[in-house]
């Protein structure tokens, strides 16, 4: 009889983990990720400081930003990070409460793996959990009745990232930025532009009620301030255009080629007559503006700035009230921006340009000031978080406590709605409850309280049907956060619940991992001659 031999399906080099192996090494994983970014969450949470290979430093406890710059070669870290980049996309803050409920529920569905409880019964009982949690999240939410919650939200979402000495101011700024450009529930945080000025204190922070661009005047010779602005926008070049395919001139006397010259500064003289004649007193080009054409915007006072971005031309489109032109020939003033004042303003060797005073502006400017570029991009991202916090409670207009309340309070709903269950799955959703309470017990570990005193209290508290009683961080005491406008955006629970619900679950499942060893070949650099 002939012996067996072995079929090989698989290429040499490629890495394969099987069953419980590959299920405790990517819960590990995923584990892992989440102790990182746990001791950043909350108002008295710590930072961490990011050091890349070019020596370039990061100072922040944002926990998206301390994900994406972190290099993870783990597949199921890389699918942690996935959800932080989710909830900030969808929300704008939420991050670390994604990443570290994700992380819980890994770690508590690992321990009824270990009670022989199939996988696919765990993902049953989280995907019922996490179903339920978000019609309870419904009936717990309030509506938003004024702008002061707003501005509630803005500082609540701020805590923590070294803007609490000025949360009030900024979040003043966040909350009548966000005002200015909604147009009732509809409103999108791309159009407020964000500029950082280093100097002065970050309370010198300011909204201005227009745009302010990286970007100075074309030519020295225009005006550095233009009055009652009636701007142009172009899409097109204020200069001879190259050929798209290779041309040659040929000029044997000096006759031809000054009238070849001549008849270029006449063809830019007739371009910028036209703009000179239209009334327009200044232009933003998204396109190049040549020196002659410079110099005749200049001598009839005309202020011009060049190669202004797409997105900051729309952004001047919706501040200003003026229309994209394309074509020089359309040019007419019902397509003019409109602005009380135009300036060019100096700091150090930076130019900016100021678009004030625009009538009805849909994209606005926060100017943000502070002593140092790290300082100056901590406070960048609190903004964001608390620019994201406030679209998402003017779209939704619901609220929720913070503080761990709302997490408590579904964590005992969630143990009320599993007794009646009974099979394994039961055991998932009690665990999935558990899971919810680490937010509280995180913000209590992190302040330096007692989180088994703290997660007591509040279990007590909300048995006697105090919904919305949580911690509060600035008095260190367990009270009605929603009384102490301690409050969060009701979409920001219901991201992070469903995505780490949804990639917990996805882990769960992955019972074999092939990796392969294979590396690609670097090309030899070229030699030199």
């Amino acid at each position: 009889m002939a012996e067996k031999q072995p079929v090989y399906i698989m290429p040499e080099g490629v890495s394969r983990t099987l069953g419980k192996d590959a299920q405790r090494n990517n819960i590990l994983a995923a584990k892992i990720v989440a102790d990182i970014v746990k001791t950043t969450l909350g108002p008295k949470g710590m930072d961490k400081m990011l050091v890349d290979s070019q020596g370039n430093i990061i100072v922040t406890n944002d926990g998206v930003t301390i994900l994406e710059e972190m290099e993870l070669d783990h597949p199921a870290a890389k699918m942690m990070v996935e959800i932080a980049k989710t909830q900030e996309s969808e929300v704008g803050d939420g991050t670390t409460t994604a990443a570290l409920l994700a992380g819980t529920l890994l770690d508590y569905g690992e321990k009824l793996l270990d009670k022989r409880i199939h996988p696919t019964v765990v993902v049953k009982g989280y995907r019922l959990a996490s179903e339920k949690a978000l019609e309870i999240l419904e009936e717990l939410a309030y509506p938003v009745h004024d702008i002061s919650v707003l501005r509630q939200i803005a500082m609540t979402a701020m805590t923590g990232k070294g803007a609490e000495g000025d949360k009030e101011k900024l979040a003043d700024i966040i909350v009548k930025a966000v005002d200015t450009i909604a147009s009732g529930n509809e409103v999108d945080s791309h159009h407020i532009k964000i500029e950082k000025i280093k100097g002065d204190r970050i309370a010198d922070s300011e909204l201005i009620h227009g745009l302010v661009l990286d970007k100075g005047r074309a030519n020295a010779e225009m005006p550095s301030k233009v009055a009652r602005a009636k701007i142009l926008l172009a899409d097109f070049a204020l200069e001879i255009r190259n050929p798209e395919t290779e041309a040659r001139i040929s000029v044997s006397t000096p006759e031809q080629l000054e009238s070849f010259i001549s008849s270029e500064e006449r063809y830019l003289k007739e371009m910028t007559r036209k703009i000179i004649d239209s009334g327009a007193n200044a232009v933003f080009c998204q396109k190049g503006i040549d020196d002659v054409a410079q110099y005749y915007l200049a001598k009839a006072g005309i202020f011009a700035s060049r190669r202004v971005s797409k997105s900051d031309m729309e952004k001047l489109s919706r501040a200003t009230g003026g229309k994209i032109i394309s074509n020089l020939n359309e040019v007419n003033t019902l397509q003019f921006g409109q602005a009380e004042s135009i300036e060019e303003v100096k700091h150090g060797e930076q130019e900016l340009t100021y678009i004030r005073g625009c009538k009805n502006p849909k994209a606005v400017s926060i100017i943000i000031r502070g002593s140092s570029e790290h300082v100056m991009d901590e406070i960048e991202r609190a903004i964001q978080d608390g620019i994201g916090d406030v679209v998402a409670a003017v779209r939704s207009r619901k609220i929720v406590a913070g503080g761990g309340a709302v997490e408590i309070e579904l964590a005992r709903r969630l143990r009320e709605f599993s007794r009646p269950l009974g099979g394994r799955e039961q055991l998932a959703v009690e665990e999935f409850a558990h899971a919810l309470e680490v937010i509280p017990e995180t913000l209590a570990e992190n302040a330096g309280l007692d989180p088994i005193e703290i997660l007591t209290e509040l279990k007590k508290r909300h048995e006697l049907g105090m919904t919305t009683h949580g911690l509060n961080l600035f008095t260190d005491s367990v009270e009605d956060c929603l009384t102490a406008g301690i409050v969060e955006p009701l979409k920001v629970k219901t991201q992070a619940i469903t995505s780490a619900s949804e990639v917990a679950m996805m882990i769960l499942r992955i019972d074999d991992v092939l990796i392969s060893a294979k590396q690609i070949e670097k090309l030899p650099p070229p030699e030199l001659e």
